[in-house]
């Protein structure tokens, strides 16, 4: 565990060097989280309890979204393009014989870029968000430790989804195109665009119930109060499904890539 902790504070360490890029990163999510925000304005004006809501919990969504949009990485990025640059090149097979697990290790580095992200690019957003409107921030700090736990495993959820992802690069070589398309899918079913709650009913269930959710719509709903009692406990445990039953594919998925690579070196 040690090594893994301190592979944690490598990845925190390894993004709080590029400053300039956290700088630029904080004035998009704030410039971009002013822009939807007056959406959602326009749209709630038309729409009052769109989704269950009133406009200050649908500010507070927005700006729930900004401050997590690089912590659970709703965009990608992280470890991916490393990692099937390993794979393309082959370089993976290092990784493999190496004695530490490799799922673990990137997990842990990933926790750690997490972690910076949320302090660097998520507070200030937030924070704006927070003086330019009315937002219902609970006042509890127990909803925000059970909101921050959400956090985490939103972010362990997302992890598993990219490891997966950056696995299939071992029969595709080129992973861009899967990349993309679950970028995508992360977007519209994470609710980054408009919140779960609000979609036609039948769509709103199936999204929902994907993986995706965990990584904005649920931690939102905790942190607005939407989630308590018995509800609080079924949203957790959906999201400790799922990364189990993500982190245990993709471990199924290294093992047969690993075995695909001793096939070819023997």
């Amino acid at each position: 565990m040690r090594l893994y902790a301190a592979v944690a504070a490598s990845g925190f360490r390894r993004h709080a060097t590029y400053k300039t890029a956290t700088v630029a990163g904080v004035f998009t999510n704030t410039v971009f989280g002013f822009v939807i925000a007056y959406t959602y304005i326009a749209l709630w004006d038309e729409r009052p309890h769109l989704g269950g809501y009133d406009q200050s919990m649908a500010l507070t969504y927005v700006w729930t979204g900004q401050a997590l949009i690089a912590t659970c990485a709703l965009l990608g990025g992280g470890f991916q393009d490393e990692l099937i640059e390993r794979i393309r090149t082959g370089d993976i097979a290092v990784d493999l014989y190496r004695p530490a697990d490799l799922q673990t290790w990137w997990l842990a580095a990933d926790l750690g870029r997490a972690a910076y992200q949320l302090l660097a690019r998520g507070i200030v957003p937030m924070a704006c968000g927070a003086l330019a409107f009315h937002l219902a921030l609970p006042a509890s700090p127990t909803t925000w430790a059970l909101f921050l736990l959400s956090v985490l495993l939103g972010v362990v959820v997302s992890f598993a989804l990219r490891y997966l992802v950056v696995l299939s690069a071992f029969w595709l070589l080129d992973g861009s195109g899967v990349v993309t398309v679950v970028t995508l899918a992360t977007l519209f079913f994470s609710g980054s665009l408009l919140p779960l709650n609000a979609f036609p009913t039948g769509l709103g269930a199936v999204a929902r119930a994907l993986p995706f959710s965990s990584l904005l719509q649920v931690p939102a709903d905790i942190l607005l109060g939407r989630s308590t009692g018995v509800s609080l406990a079924g949203s957790l445990a959906f999201q400790v499904g799922w990364a189990v039953a993500l982190l245990g594919a993709g471990r199924l998925l290294q093992s047969a890539a690993t075995r695909k690579l001793v096939v070819q070196g023997g």
